[in-house]
């Protein structure tokens, strides 16, 4: 069995605030800031309320896209591939586990003008995508990885793309420095690490030191950490401490679309002075655009309201909202029902000084990875009967 040996913790680099842009191609980002893709979250009207807060600064990346479903023209991944007139550039992540597909993919992306950068998901820890070897899977088979992305970077021709990934399966299969080299070689633009393993899935802490191992690693293209990032001042300890060249925040902003205008604040010198600190009256009203901005785009303002259900617990979180008054908005059929519900609540509550800011979202622990039979026997050699298009079905971010 082939492992990978991780070099000796990188110590904390104290360093100035960062002040350089992101370059991925020709697209200069900044602040260095990029919203993670989160299957079922970041669809366009979440990247809307997201780039409004943030005054249109900052890179907004759609949610997963199946190569296999983008090439078959799937009605409902053609509705996800939907950006709006103001999102510049156009960021689409892309998925995938048969190189041949994904370039199709990035080729059909490049010559039908669907976006304006790729970005490829090798980071997603769940089973059904894992058990199949594809997402944060897939880097332990080194060959494979790499014909996917030298085809993907074919396939997109001037289109910059970049990668997401985690450390690796377990501490025991660490891949996350060779598969930086070997994206290097491929002509990558950029990396983005979750400081995880797949084990690990959500729980934990995340390793900032291996960001900055990757960074030492590849120092020919820019390095973004992602994993704990709940405030703006986290993004600027990271980069501090890293050396990496921009973020990637997933579910910090869950339920706080407003962190981005934050982390524009925090990047542009002005600190916690510029943060936002909505009272309830005013996240109310945010909960209510959210949720129109899904019926819009699914053409049912009832549609747009069930969706919105999830992300209930997330924008009240911190605030004295009962029990039985949250159970009642993850229930609201209408946008008239969902505004009588809020308007019920004690809307003159000021930001909550403990309970909203932290971790929100999926926060499980420790869990055995489940792998294909005999993916870990040989890290090089990968039979295609092993990584079928099953691994393309019913896939989600992470």
């Amino acid at each position: 069995m082939v492992t990978q040996t991780p070099t000796p913790t990188a110590q904390p680099r104290p360093q100035p605030a960062p002040a350089a842009a992101l370059r991925l191609g020709p697209h200069e980002v900044w602040p260095p800031v990029v919203l993670a893709p989160m299957a079922g979250i970041t669809n366009a009207p979440f990247r809307t309320l997201c780039r409004e807060f943030s005054g249109g600064k900052g890179l907004f990346v759609s949610e997963m896209i199946t190569s296999r479903a983008l090439v078959e023209r799937n009605a409902k991944t053609m509705q996800l591939v939907h950006f709006d007139a103001a999102e510049k550039p156009r960021s689409l992540q892309l998925y995938g586990v048969d190189p041949a597909t994904v370039g199709r993919a990035a080729r059909m992306i490049r010559d039908e003008d669907l976006a304006d950068h790729i970005d490829l998901n090798f980071g997603c820890p769940v089973p059904k995508v894992t058990r199949r070897g594809g997402g944060s899977a897939l880097p332990y088979k080194r060959n494979l990885l790499r014909a996917i992305l030298r085809e993907a970077v074919a396939g997109a021709g001037p289109l910059p793309v970049t990668m997401k990934m985690r450390k690796g399966i377990d501490e025991r299969h660490l891949t996350y420095l060779d598969a930086g080299r070997i994206a290097v070689e491929e002509g990558v633009t950029a990396i983005a690490l979750h400081g995880r393993t797949a084990a690990q899935h959500y729980g934990g802490t995340a390793d900032w030191d291996a960001i900055a191992r990757l960074k030492e690693a590849v120092p020919e293209i820019p390095v973004l950490g992602n994993g704990d990032i709940w405030s703006a001042e986290d993004a600027l300890r990271m980069m501090r401490r890293t050396g990496c060249d921009g973020v990637v925040v997933g579910r910090g902003c869950l339920g706080r679309p407003w962190l981005f205008g934050d982390l524009v604040a925090a990047f542009d010198g002005r600190g916690p002075a510029g943060y936002a600190r909505p009272s309830l009256r005013e996240v109310a009203a945010v909960m209510l655009r959210h949720a129109r901005l899904l019926g819009e785009w699914l053409g049912d303002e009832r549609r747009g309201v069930i969706d919105f259900r999830k992300h209930v617990a997330w924008y009240t979180k911190g605030f004295q909202v009962g029990s039985q008054a949250r159970r009642e908005l993850a229930v609201a059929g209408s946008p008239a029902e969902l505004a009588g519900l809020l308007d019920g609540l004690d809307l003159d509550q000021p930001w909550p000084a403990h309970g909203a800011e932290g971790p929100r979202g999926r926060t499980t622990g420790r869990e055995r990875v489940v792998l294909p039979e005999g993916w870990l026997d040989d890290p090089f050699a990968c039979s295609p009967m092993v990584v079928s298009a099953d691994a393309e079905l019913d896939t989600s971010g992470g």
